[in-house]
């Protein structure tokens, strides 16, 4: 699989090579200033508006200084709801761009914005922000931000070559108790973590206004096709990209009979995907080893009925397991009783992270954000975390390679599934980096 490891279809030059130092390769993660000038003007141009596009959008409008002088969408009643938007925000009417599927290209070139926000299917993701980089501007993607190894080298040479750079700068941060608990040392050493995206999905596959796109992918796909949400998690909690990485892979699929199920419940044993050949297995489970010897196990599953996952992280000192339902904790020494789960309340208490202990934000102008995600009154962290970022001319919290590492786990799972779980190494995209690289704290 030596294909997977450095790419040498584009070449460096020397002078994109000395400009590392200065593009933010070495500098540790998450040393975002807390000064920056709450009335520097940031420009975003928002595209896909859908769903998520456009809780972003709102997320966005409550926020001063932030403008938002263009949208960009396919489908005309989301694009008139999104002006309208941002009309009632009081700024000034946005362009429009809805000429089809690739109208986004006329914004890119066209507008002077500082970054776009790209909220689109998963298939155009890479496509958009590699033109905006391309183009003089910053590029923000939904998850996930790459469908191949090539795309993912492509992002990570452009941003050597141009300064500008494209992230999944918004995905957020997992539990920040947890790893606040886990960089004082609680745990101690970190040797195993496993959670996954484990989401009931078959609805939405099949509901023309939610993402029917996504059937498309497990028709044609096999393999752990979302792995960005459960790595906010895992990548901070075990240093990877800084002071450790991954080194290979392992994944194995089960059957697939649930969608076809499904579809023939729902519409008949004779209907067109009650038939249809799925690819993506009902389960996916991937091992992941890094270089430094830590263990992930990540689980994908959207097909069968069940709640939620959950996450386990367990290091040499003790244990962490949490769900929505329930969050238990184990330290030895410390636990009341021996090798005994005990509530982990407490713990998460005592040990908030200082990065959301000290955000109280006033309440957001407009009432409960809309869109697909939290229904807070309070702005997003994650936004005032970008828009500081963006004022600053600073990468988010998630880096370029960072985000093109969380989603490269797709492409490389599908590709041991295929040769029946044979082991695929990692590609190193920092290039040697990650061993200075200060681990994700988040101040």
């Amino acid at each position: 699989m030596s294909n997977y490891d450095r790419r040498d279809f584009l070449k460096l030059s020397s002078a994109a090579l000395g400009g590392l130092a200065l593009s933010g390769l070495a500098l540790p993660q998450g040393t975002l200033a807390q000064t920056a000038p709450a009335n520097k003007p940031v420009r975003l141009g928002f595209i896909g508006i859908g769903g998520r596009g456009s809780f972003h959008l709102d997320s966005a409008l409550g926020i001063e200084g932030v403008e938002v002088p263009a949208l960009c969408e396919i489908i005309p009643a989301r694009l008139e709801r999104a002006a309208a938007w941002v009309k009632e925000s009081g700024r000034p009417a946005a362009r429009l761009y809805g000429k089809g599927p690739t109208d986004y290209l006329r914004l890119i070139s066209e507008e002077k914005l500082d970054a776009v926000i790209c909220c689109t299917p998963w298939d155009s993701h890479a496509a958009i922000c590699l033109a905006a980089m391309r183009n003089n501007k910053h590029a923000v993607s939904e998850v996930p931000i790459v469908l191949t190894v090539d795309q993912a080298w492509e992002i990570v040479e452009t941003y050597e070559k141009t300064g500008k750079w494209a992230t999944i700068g918004l995905e957020g941060f997992g539990e920040m108790a947890v790893l606040n608990m886990i960089q004082k040392g609680m745990l101690g050493d970190i040797i195993h973590a496993e959670t996954g995206y484990i989401h009931d999905l078959r609805r939405v596959k099949f509901d023309p206004e939610e993402e029917p796109w996504r059937l498309q992918h497990a028709l044609d796909r096999n393999g752990n096709l979302y792995p960005d949400h459960p790595m906010n998690k895992m990548m901070p909690a075990l240093d990877i990209n800084h002071g450790d990485r991954f080194d290979f892979l392992v994944s194995m699929s089960s059957k697939s009979v649930m969608i076809n199920d499904y579809a023939a419940k729902q519409f008949g044993k004779d209907s067109k995907y009650a038939k249809a050949k799925v690819k993506l297995g009902d389960y996916n489970a991937t091992l992941i080893r890094t270089v430094n010897g830590k263990m992930i196990t990540l689980n994908h599953d959207t097909h069968t009925p069940h709640p939620r996952e959950n996450y386990r992280v367990q290091g040499t000192k003790g244990v962490y397991m949490g769900d929505k339902g329930s969050k238990r904790i184990y330290i030895e020494g410390v636990s009341p009783k021996e090798h005994e789960w005990e509530p982990a309340e407490k713990y998460l208490a005592e040990h908030e992270h200082p990065l959301l202990k000290n955000y109280n934000p006033p309440p957001r102008k407009g009432g409960a954000t809309r869109g697909h995600g939290s229904r807070s009154t309070q702005t997003p962290i994650v936004w005032h975390r970008l828009v500081a970022a963006l004022r600053e001319n600073k990468m988010p919290d998630w880096d370029v390679y960072d985000s093109v590492t969380s989603s490269a786990i797709s492409p490389l799972t599908e590709a041991s599934v295929a040769s029946k779980s044979r082991p695929v190494d990692f590609p190193d995209f920092t290039k040697g980096k990650w061993k200075q690289r200060k681990p994700m704290t988040f101040v």
